[in-house]
């Protein structure tokens, strides 16, 4: 029965990926491209050793993004803020790294901490928002973002701690190399992979252990279910939405230190700033479960970085952002699909099943 209902739940995803190749196939011969020869350009330099590596720094990006973004799905809140709490959480971060002088382990985890209290705290102001003013919580994470980078647009270009780096981008001064997290470069010599590709596979751990296997967990995917079956049964709904924004928040607020502290070391004005977006998708497309996150961020990933290899072959590479929508739009339809099936399937079997034990009495 298990084998059964996981090779269902694998049906959604590989549909959206069949269906999303076939629809892009059509798009690339409409153009008067070859489609063996585009797909054979991505694959080949989308796993070149160098390619994987980048691959695997940025799905780690995306992982955190993905992982921020899912916490609050699982109670039906729907944090649209990670752009800004991962932006300030890395601004924060880069400030006090930037004025550490501590050994290596040290200087890391207060900067990880920094940033996860800011990245928190700015979710924090949503969470408020709603319980105390029934602000919904999409509408005020959406205006968080614009407020967020409007605040770092002005810390950086009008307060002391802005400063030009050496490329002439107003940025905070240079993470000194105690507090950077440069990672390990085993696949390609010149490309390491980030050191919080592995922090990230032990918060991934960490989220399936918190909502699977504890009363947090048990609490939160009840309120998510229900949120009036939670209070009946004791849980305080407007504690639980305070904490889940929270924990989303630190988690988001993690997502620009991979970049940080494992290349840039310093923050620009030029910090990529949307990576919050592509969590959403991913979280979507793996369901909000770890490992399917981890799938769909090492897709997307993939997508993105042999993309490139696209203009080479005469193709717009926006083909692959074409190919990423088709994917979650597929995969979604296709998981309400299958989740319909399953209800009737259950439903059929639970008909059966009285249906025999009224005979045999």
């Amino acid at each position: 029965m298990n084998l059964r209902r996981i090779g269902i739940s694998l049906i959604a995803p590989a549909m959206g990926l069949v269906i999303s190749l076939a629809a892009t196939a059509v798009i690339i011969i409409a153009i008067g491209a070859d489609i063996s020869t585009v797909f054979a350009s991505m694959w080949n330099y989308g796993t070149s050793p160098r390619a994987m590596s980048l691959m695997l720094n940025l799905a780690t990006i995306y992982f955190l993004s993905a992982l921020a973004v899912s916490i609050g799905f699982k109670m039906n809140l729907f944090n649209i803020g990670v752009n800004g709490q991962y932006v300030l959480g890395a601004l924060a971060g880069a400030v006090v790294a930037s004025n550490l002088t501590l050994p290596k382990v040290a200087s890391v985890t207060v900067t990880i901490l920094v940033a996860m209290f800011v990245g928190a705290l700015w979710a924090g102001i949503a969470a408020w928002l709603k319980v105390a003013r029934g602000v919904s919580e999409v509408i005020s994470t959406i205006m968080l973002n614009f407020i967020a980078i409007g605040i770092i647009s002005y810390i950086i270009v009008r307060t002391s701690i802005g400063t030009e780096t050496s490329l002439n981008i107003r940025g905070t001064k240079p993470i000194p190399e105690s507090g950077m997290l440069r990672g390990i470069a085993f696949l390609d010599p010149g490309t390491p992979i980030y050191g919080f590709f592995f922090i990230s596979i032990i918060i991934g751990i960490g989220y399936w252990f918190l909502l699977n296997r504890t009363r947090f967990g048990f609490d939160l995917r009840a309120t998510g279910k229900s949120a009036s079956a939670a209070r009946t049964s004791g849980v305080q709904s407007n504690r639980m939405i305070y904490v889940t924004m929270l924990l989303s928040g630190a988690v988001a607020g993690l997502v620009g230190l991979p970049y940080l502290l494992g290349d840039t070391g310093s923050y620009t004005l030029q910090f990529p700033t949307d990576w919050g977006f592509v969590g959403i998708a991913i979280a979507l497309l793996g369901r909000n479960n770890p490992l399917g996150i981890a799938l769909g961020a090492i897709l997307w990933a993939f997508l993105d970085i042999s993309s490139g290899q696209l203009i080479l072959e005469g193709v717009p590479r926006e083909i692959s952002t074409i190919m990423q929508g088709l994917i979650v739009i597929v995969v979604v339809i296709s998981y309400e699909i299958v989740r319909r099936y399953q209800v009737k399937s259950e439903q059929t079997s639970v008909a059966k099943a009285l249906a025999k034990q009224e005979a045999t009495v």
